[in-house]
């Protein structure tokens, strides 16, 4: 690896010099002939870097890992994590490096990642590289769930990497350069906790409170407040995941961040039809990740944080456990009142409206989703126009019609607010379909359809003349659909 790509990139490597013992420096492996595919110029900019630099043979080396800035440390993470409910004490980045943290232009720090750079000592036996599709995949539905005002990880680029990757066929190799309020994880509290080394730990704490919780430092007591800012902080991103129909389909604690952004775009998808039951994941035999599961299995996940944290809760174990559980205990009702304002604020509900009245519109409406088949996305938005006198636009997606019209007689007479829906209720997401078919020909070097699709999904909310096979559900030839990993 060659140093000095644009003199305009510092990169800090302060998560490597404060938390070395779970910072292993590495190398990204040599990629033959990088090809930059897509940049992300809006995000670039936001982080005080120049896109023209980034498509200079020096700034694609430096998005592929070839090249680096004098001082920098890439390393790959250590973290633990329970995969489908069973725990591995080491996982750790197996093909990912933290190159390091740049400031952007609001002076926020932000780790600058790579995906797909390689084999580490972390690696368990993969070839540590990525495929053009999944990291495209990525790229797509991180950037919509951004512009979705979902808070997530970002993607700056993607880069053909000149190897091949062999997975059931040979497909072109690519890196992702990810940009992340940082990557500690539940699973890197699991990791610290594991070492029996408490001073670790706490120097683990001390860090996310300075990088994410600042106010827990000025707590009673700091480490409960950290997990209470964590528990806060997932239960709003998992709440606006459901709002949207949004399946992380691989919700291991490895993969729940300590900042409450969303992060590893593996397996993930989009609900059409409206079933609490839908998994995309195709290793998610049992459905554990479904997508009614996900607030059951974040406090799960949260639970796991609380019993790493514990030796720092209180010296005496038991009430340690005590702290901890009643701190846990808030995620329900957090999570709970989230999606509650959501769901009135999707249906157009006035604000002063009686709980109880809003409370029994959802629940008699979704059973009504589910039994028909609907269209979750579509949905909402048809309710918009029927809030404005066209009420055949959500009518028209039910087989139950008196059903429907019971229930919308109730909703209209809220007088519901139309706009104030359709600021809140996209036209656009990523759909399954378009996905694939924008990834399949990318993987074949045909890149306009990925910018079609992008082009939408960044505005989610704004519907566009000549557009309306993006707001389409699947056709129905599409057939069932299932997601990789994309390891």
């Amino acid at each position: 690896m060659s140093v000095a790509p644009p003199p305009t990139v510092t990169l800090d490597d302060r998560f490597a010099r404060e938390l070395a013992e779970l910072a292993l420096p590495w190398q990204a492996e040599e990629a033959p002939d990088p090809r930059l595919l897509v940049l992300n110029e809006p995000l670039a900019a936001e982080l005080g870097l120049d896109p023209t630099a980034l498509r200079g043979p020096d700034g694609v080396r430096l998005l592929v890992g070839n090249a680096v800035p004098a001082g920098a440390t890439p390393v790959a993470q250590a973290y633990a994590g329970h995969q489908f409910g069973g725990f591995v004490p080491r996982l750790g980045d197996g093909r990912a490096l933290l190159l390091g943290e740049v400031v952007d232009t609001e002076g926020r720090l932000r780790d600058l990642h790579l995906k797909g750079s390689g084999r580490t000592p972390f690696a368990r036996g993969g070839d540590g590289l990525a495929a053009v599709g999944p990291m495209l995949r990525e790229y797509v539905v991180s950037e919509a769930m951004h512009a979705l005002g979902i808070p997530t990880t970002r993607s700056l680029a993607v880069t053909a990497t000149g190897r091949p990757v062999r997975r059931e066929t040979l497909l072109p190799g690519a890196v992702l350069a990810r940009v992340a309020s940082s990557h500690l994880r539940v699973g890197s509290f699991q990791y610290a906790a594991v070492t029996g080394d408490v001073a670790l730990l706490r120097r683990l704490a001390d860090h996310a409170i300075a990088r994410h919780h600042r106010d827990a430092a000025e707590a009673e007591r700091p480490y409960l407040a950290l997990f209470e800012a964590v528990v806060a902080a997932q239960a709003a991103l998992v709440a606006r995941w459901m709002l949207v129909g949004f399946v992380h389909g691989v919700m291991n604690t490895d993969n729940m961040t300590i900042s409450g952004e969303t992060i590893d775009y593996g397996p993930c998808a989009f609900m059409e039809a409206y079933d609490p039951a839908t998994v995309y994941s195709s290793i998610d035999h049992g459905g554990r990740y479904a997508y009614g599961n996900q607030p059951v299995v974040a406090e799960w996940n949260l639970a796991r944080l609380a019993e790493a944290l514990l030796p720092l809760l209180h010296d005496d174990a038991e009430q340690a456990v005590a702290l901890a559980v009643e701190s846990l205990g808030t995620f329900r009702p957090q999570y709970d009142a989230a999606w509650s304002a959501g769901m009135r604020a999707k249906l157009g509900l006035p604000a002063g409206l009686d709980d109880a009245v809003a409370g029994s519109l959802v629940d008699d409406v979704l059973p009504l989703l589910r039994r028909d088949h609907v269209d979750h996305t579509s949905f909402f938005r048809a309710l918009g126009a029927a809030a404005r006198g066209d009420t055949d636009a959500a009518r028209n997606l039910f087989l139950d019609l008196a059903g429907f019209d019971g229930w919308a007689e109730r909703w209209r007479a809220l007088d519901p607010d139309a706009e104030a829906m359709d600021r809140v209720n996209p036209v656009y997401i990523p759909r399954n379909h378009l996905v694939e078919e924008a990834l399949e020909a990318a993987t074949g070097g045909d890149l306009a359809p990925l910018e079609r699709l992008l082009d939408v999904v960044t505005a989610p909310y704004a519907e566009r003349p000549g557009m309306d096979r993006y707001a389409a559900p699947a056709p129905r030839d599409f057939g069932a659909y299932r997601t990789f990993c994309g390891t």
